[in-house]
C-alpha cells in the first residue's frame, strides 16, 4: 500500500435500502472526507443479508465508485452492525488491590473491567462494546477515569452492546467477498450518536433514536455515559408499507409520497387539501391517477408514529431510563425528517425532541449531511477517535518501558 494510503479511514454501512461506503483521510490530526460510493443495496431482508451474492455485490459497487471519488484504492474497512440482534446488559465487578492503598494504572482498569464483563452470555453473542458507565474506588462512585488516584478496590459498572455471533460474521463475510477485509465492527446506534449529540446532551441525559429502513436503534446516555441500548422493530419501510397498502399503489411510488406529502398528525392537514396519486405510469403499473385527501396519508401515518414512540416509550420505561431525558430526544436516520414525527414525539414522551444531523466533516458534499447519514459519518469519527486513544495509549507504554529500561542500565 502506498504511503499515501495509510492515512485512510474506510467504513461501510450495508443497510436494508442501501449499502455506503465513506472514505476519510486524516492530515496532521485532523479528518477530513476524501470520498463516499453509494448503491442500493441487494439481497438483504429486514436489515439482515438474505441472499450473500447480491449484497456482497452491492458493497463492491459502492466500494468502487468511493475508490474513484477518493482517487485511492480500498482493501480494509470498518462495518456497521445492526439489527434486533443487537442487545444491551449493564453489569457490574471490580478488584481488590490489598490492605495497603496503591496508585490505580491501565493494568487494573482493565483487570476491572475483564472482571465486569466476566458475565453469562448465550454461546452464540459476542461483544461489540464494553462501555465504562463510572469507576467506583473505594465505595466513592462518579469516577470517570482513576488512572492516577490510589485506593484499595476498584469497582466498575459496564455496558456491554452484545450481538448475534453469526449475524456479525455473516456481515464480514459479505464485506470479504466484496474484497474488504473487515477491521472492526460498531453499533450503528452508537455511531449515530458520535455525529449528532453534543457533550452537554450526553451529561444531561439524552436518547437517540435511529430510524433505519427496518429497525430503530436506541441508545441513551447519561452523566456523559452509555445508560441503555436497545433496538425496535419499526424502520422507515413500515411508514411506506402501511401508504403503499392504504393507497394501493406501488411501494416506490409510496416512498416518494410520505417523503412530499407525508405528515404524521393528521390535525395539521386541512380538511380539504387534497393530492393526486397514482400519476406516474411507470411506478402506478399504468393505472390513472386519481385525487385523495390529503388528510388520508396523515390518517394512514399518525397511527405508525404513535406505535413507533409507545415502542420507545416502554422500552426507556422498562430499561429505568425514561426519567433520565433531561436533554430529551434526538431523532436520526432517513425517517426522522417525516413532518409531524417530532411533534408525535414531544406530546407522548413528554421531553424536547429534535432531528439530529451529522457532524459535517471538511470537504464533504452537502448531500452527505442529512439524518440518514448520521451512522456512516460517526463511525468514521469513532474510528477516528479509536485510534487516536490507541495511539496515545500505546505511546505511553512505550514511555513506561523506556522508563523501566532506563532504570535498570
Amino acid at each position: 500500500m502506498k504511503p499515501r494510503e495509510e492515512t485512510l479511514i474506510t467504513v461501510l454501512d450495508a443497510g436494508n435500502s442501501k449499502s455506503c461506503v465513506l472514505v476519510g483521510e486524516v492530515q496532521e490530526g485532523v479528518l477530513r472526507y476524501r470520498g463516499h460510493g453509494i448503491e442500493t443495496s441487494k439481497g438483504m431482508r429486514k436489515g439482515l443479508i438474505a441472499d450473500l451474492g447480491p449484497a456482497a455485490d452491492a458493497i463492491n459497487r459502492a466500494a468502487l465508485a468511493a475508490e474513484r471519488t477518493a482517487k485511492a484504492g480500498i482493501e480494509t474497512a470498518v462495518v456497521g452492525v445492526g439489527g434486533m440482534h443487537v442487545r444491551g446488559v449493564n453489569s457490574r465487578g471490580g478488584i481488590s488491590m490489598g490492605s495497603r492503598m496503591r496508585e490505580i494504572t491501565r493494568e487494573e482498569v482493565k483487570a476491572a473491567v475483564d472482571r465486569a464483563r466476566s458475565v453469562a452470555l448465550p454461546a452464540d453473542r459476542e461483544i461489540l462494546h464494553l462501555l465504562p458507565q463510572e469507576f467506583i474506588l473505594d465505595d466513592q462512585p462518579g469516577i470517570h477515569d482513576p488512572v492516577g488516584m490510589v485506593g484499595t478496590k476498584l469497582e466498575v459498572n459496564l455496558h456491554l452492546s452484545t450481538c448475534s455471533g453469526g449475524v456479525a460474521q455473516s456481515v464480514v463475510t459479505c464485506a470479504n467477498k466484496a474484497g474488504l477485509e473487515v477491521l472492526d465492527t460498531v453499533y450503528e446506534g452508537i455511531a449515530a450518536a458520535e455525529a449528532v449529540l453534543s457533550a452537554d446532551e450526553r451529561e444531561l441525559g439524552v436518547c437517540i433514536a435511529d430510524i433505519g429502513a427496518s429497525t430503530t436503534e436506541m441508545v441513551v446516555f447519561f452523566e456523559g455515559a452509555v445508560a441503555h441500548t436497545a433496538v425496535l422493530p419499526i424502520g422507515g419501510d413500515h411508514f411506506t408499507n402501511d401508504l403503499a397498502v392504504g393507497l394501493h399503489v406501488p411501494v416506490e411510488e409510496a416512498e416518494q409520497l410520505k417523503q412530499v406529502w407525508g405528515n404524521c398528525v393528521v390535525t395539521s392537514v386541512p380538511q380539504l387539501n387534497e393530492i393526486e396519486v397514482g400519476g406516474n405510469l411507470a411506478l402506478s403499473g399504468g393505472q390513472p391517477a386519481r385525487i385523495v385527501r390529503h388528510r388520508y396519508l396523515a390518517e394512514i401515518l399518525e397511527p405508525r408514529a404513535r406505535e413507533l414512540m409507545q415502542m420507545l416509550r416502554e422500552n426507556l420505561r422498562q430499561g429505568g431510563v425514561l426519567e433520565a431525558l433531561g436533554a430529551g430526544l434526538v431523532l436520526t436516520g432517513g425517517s426522522a425528517k417525516l413532518v409531524g414525527l417530532l411533534d408525535v414525539a414531544e406530546s407522548m414522551l413528554r421531553v424536547p425532541a429534535r432531528v439530529g444531523y451529522p457532524v459535517p466533516l471538511s470537504r464533504m458534499p452537502e448531500e452527505l449531511a442529512q439524518p440518514e447519514f448520521a451512522a456512516l459519518i460517526g463511525m468514521l469519527l469513532y474510528t477516528h477517535r479509536t485510534q487516536i486513544r490507541r495511539a496515545s495509549e500505546e505511546m505511553g507504554l512505550r514511555a513506561k518501558l523506556k522508563a523501566i529500561f532506563a532504570g535498570t542500565m
